[in-house]
């Protein structure tokens, strides 16, 4: 009986330290949104508890693996799963935010775009609008240029005439 329990002893130290070392390996792994403190408390107090039931029956013992081997599996199907959701979630957000902002860039082009219509649309309706009086101010400043050429040529037509007038009262008056 004496080898049976220590046999039992040594299978339990051997199962705690794996089931310990693959914890420590699952919550180095494990993402930083990993379970919190009270389901990392709950999970120590279920293996600590497989682990110091420490009964004699072999039957008791083979029980004991079998749900600490469920135990396990289930925490590693949990965190495994938890990690796929996760890793999925992470993808969507990032999916969502390179659509929005690949809209963005498209808005940003049409709206440049449109700004530069607008611009070139409020040119052509500013010429438009000088168009209309530009014609009238391009006959009057026609007609302007006619009468400054005519009243120039006028001018100098009393110049040479008033020259000529001093001329001849100078002549006379000697």
């Amino acid at each position: 009986m004496q080898t049976t329990s220590a046999q039992e002893r040594c299978h339990l130290y051997f199962l705690t330290t794996k089931i310990s070392c693959s914890i420590r390996k699952s919550l180095s792994d494990a993402s930083p949104t990993s379970p919190s403190a009270t389901t990392k408390s709950l999970r120590h107090e279920r293996l600590s508890r497989l682990s110091s039931s420490g009964s004699t029956d072999a039957s008791n013992d083979t029980s004991t693996n079998h749900a600490e081997s469920y135990f396990l599996r289930r925490e590693n199907r949990l965190s495994a799963r938890k990690k796929a959701e996760e890793e999925t979630a992470n993808n969507d957000y990032k999916k969502m935010y390179e659509k929005a902002l690949a809209t963005n860039q498209r808005l940003k082009s049409r709206l440049e775009t449109s700004k530069q219509e607008l611009t070139m649309i409020q040119d052509q309706l500013q010429r438009a609008q000088k168009g209309k009086p530009g014609d009238c101010t391009s006959n009057m400043l026609e007609t302007e240029k006619k009468v400054k050429a005519e009243l120039k040529m006028e001018n100098q037509r009393l110049k040479d005439e008033n020259g000529a007038l001093i001329r001849v009262i100078s002549k006379l008056s000697k």
